[in-house]
């Protein structure tokens, strides 16, 4: 089997695709970039999805045969509770993930009982409406240490070539209080850290790992990610990149900020760039 990509994409806000907003240019470009990715990615035996929503104190996988759904998010509408996505799970993907991280040194653990978070079913259901596809999460490890997310990906890498699609579920910008606040500086502040991020994950790999490392001393990087759960999602991509050519085929406005996919391997199709 050819080596699969892996990609870093943004999952928008909330249940967006159940609410009037996925009518929006920018979240129009997502859905059609999930679908691109499945499309790329047909010959994948299953998905390994690290969202932004969940952490632990060591890696943890999914090992239900099929389990439900974590529904994280709040005060929405009746019916974004109602979602009928279900995919098989595969016991033997995440024990083989956790095999991987073993020989890397690095713990880890199950979670039998946990189901997919809205970072997990929210771009499966779009990408993968069918749900005919196994789908394992990662968490993320607490702390949120960049360097040992990169080395996560590193451990996971072969996977690529065990027709696994490695997807890291996150944003580019997550700064909810400055989002609903209306800050004047949002906007220049999702252009500016986006703009690094894009120009980091081209570099050269030692350089790349370097920039990531220090993600805090980017251009407007705190303002961009008070936070950082929903960046590290994309250094366990970048870490299981090895030498793959970059590219950003989304990058487009989700409520009026700046964000962006990354992608290493063998390119998708670009879809529609309005954002600055």
């Amino acid at each position: 089997m050819a080596r699969l990509p892996t990609t870093f994409i943004p999952h928008g806000g909330g249940p967006w695709p159940l609410l009037p907003v996925a009518s929006d240019p920018g979240y129009v470009a997502l859905t059609r970039h999930l679908g691109a990715l499945a499309k790329a990615t047909a010959a994948a035996k299953a998905l390994l999805i690290v969202s932004a929503h969940w952490e632990e104190d060591v890696p943890t996988v999914t090992t239900a045969d099929r389990g439900g759904l974590v529904f994280d998010y709040y005060n929405f509408p009746a019916h974004t509770y109602d979602v009928a996505w279900r995919p098989p799970g595969d016991p033997q993907l995440a024990a083989r993930v956790r095999a991987l991280l073993t020989g890397a040194g690095i713990a880890s653990a199950d979670a039998p009982d946990r189901g997919l978070d809205h970072g997990v079913f929210v771009p499966g259901m779009v990408g993968w409406p069918k749900a005919d596809v196994p789908v394992v999460q990662l968490s993320m490890v607490k702390g949120l240490d960049p360097a040992t997310h990169l080395a996560i990906g590193r451990a996971l890498a072969p996977l690529r070539d065990e027709g696994v699609f490695l997807l890291g579920s996150g944003m580019s910008y997550h700064n909810l209080r400055a989002l609903f606040r209306g800050s004047p500086t949002m906007a220049q502040d999702a252009t500016r850290f986006d703009a690094w991020m894009r120009e980091a994950v081209g570099r050269p790999r030692p350089a790349r790992d370097a920039a990531l490392t220090a993600w805090a001393e980017a251009p407007s990087a705190r303002a961009a990610h008070p936070r950082e759960e929903h960046l590290m999602p994309l250094h366990v991509v970048a870490g299981a990149a090895g030498d793959d050519p970059v590219s950003t085929p989304y990058r487009n406005l989700l409520h009026g900020a700046s964000v962006s996919s990354v992608h290493f391997g063998t390119p998708v199709p670009t879809v529609a760039t309005v954002a600055g």
